[in-house]
């Protein structure tokens, strides 16, 4: 079980995103390169596997496709068995790799492509309470970084678009770009971030005219923008997540003597971020456990470690392949958010709460 880095993260660092046919591509011209490594890295021959754990569903179908027929190509010539994952069960379970944390608990996945809030009941065992509606946050912190041109800024050139937005945040007046935080009219637990990065967008606009400056220009203001929209997407974030917590100990799905949060997917390498969901946690006394930022985004070892969880309790694990589909959609548990809704749950202001975590 071991983790092997490419140069596909940096190449999509340059594109400012991932482009699925470029990464569909990149996998292709990789993935040999990598297992061998891997295998000779460990000291360890494909014989000597138990089984093989590959990620199915949901994800780019060009790239879910390409690791699917290498993997059943090997599963097929040495006859092992095959563990077809969950890409957010992977995301979910992470932290029981290095920490000892039993069922249930809550997850907050948070990603490019994936933001939702569910309950981890058990290995396969979930209760979806609310997800995004439209599009996932890093995809939204891409979008906003390519927007600023982020690339042409001396300090970001190269980091990915959510890294350069939290960068210059850091040293930006969040207070002087004002954004309205989405959904409020809602009591549920799903997230919206299309909106935000419309209004972000048009903000954008505004200043470019203001300032005098074609698109594509680095405006005076851009820390501000990053402070702002980092600030707006942490407290859209936390006020949902909230809502998830108080829905849970009101009907006793989690206990309140050792509740705990745990907060996945490559967005929650975000320091600001995770910072207002550690107090978050700290107040509503709620455990916090989050992967270090190497097993947040994806990655192989979350996939392997999956792999161990799924055989170590006999699920999902297959002797025969034929029929084994990926799937680029694909939900995760069983939905209760319109439970959640109906619950119409009232968050209590997050003054105090981001007064703390500053």
């Amino acid at each position: 079980m071991l983790d092997q880095n490419t140069s596909c993260q940096r190449y999509h660092c340059g594109t400012g995103g991932i482009i699925p046919v470029v990464a569909q591509q990149l996998h292709r011209e990789n993935i040999e390169r990598v297992v061998k490594e891997a295998l000779g890295t460990s000291g360890v021959s494909i014989p000597d596997l138990t089984a093989v754990a590959t990620t199915v569903k949901p994800g780019l179908a060009l790239s879910l496709g390409v690791g699917l027929q290498y993997s059943l190509s090997l599963v097929n010539k040495y006859q092992k068995p095959f563990i077809p994952i969950h890409h957010m069960e992977a995301h979910a379970l992470t932290v029981r790799l290095t920490y000892q944390l039993e069922f249930p608990f809550l997850v907050l996945l948070l990603s490019g492509g994936h933001c939702l809030l569910a309950v981890a009941q058990g290995v396969s065992d979930f209760l979806l309470l609310g997800q995004s509606i439209d599009i996932a946050p890093g995809d939204m912190l891409d979008k906003v970084a390519r927007r600023l041109s982020l690339r042409k800024h001396p300090e970001c050139h190269n980091m990915a678009g959510g890294q350069a937005i939290e960068h210059l945040a850091q040293t930006g007046n969040r207070q002087q770009i004002m954004l309205r935080l989405p959904m409020q009219q809602y009591r549920n637990c799903d997230f919206s971030f299309s909106g935000l990065q419309n209004i972000v967008n048009n903000t954008i606009t505004r200043k470019e005219k203001e300032e005098g400056i074609q698109e594509g220009e680095i405006l005076s203001c851009v820390k501000d923008i990053a402070a702002a929209v980092q600030h707006t997407v942490a407290v859209h974030i936390m006020q949902r997540t909230y809502r998830a917590m108080l829905f849970c100990m009101k009907n006793n799905i989690l206990s309140s003597k050792n509740a705990t949060l745990v907060v996945s997917g490559g967005v929650a390498s975000n320091q600001y971020i995770r910072k207002g969901l550690q107090t978050l946690a700290d107040v509503n006394d709620f455990a916090f456990l989050c992967p270090s930022p190497r097993l947040c985004t994806d990655n192989g070892v979350m996939i392997a470690w999956n792999g161990i969880e799924r055989l170590r309790v006999g699920l999902g694990v297959l002797r025969s392949t034929e029929g084994i589909r990926y799937e680029p959609k694909a939900p995760l548990g069983i939905d209760i958010s319109k439970r959640v809704a109906e619950d119409s749950i009232r968050v209590p202001r997050l003054k105090k709460i981001l007064r703390l975590a500053s």
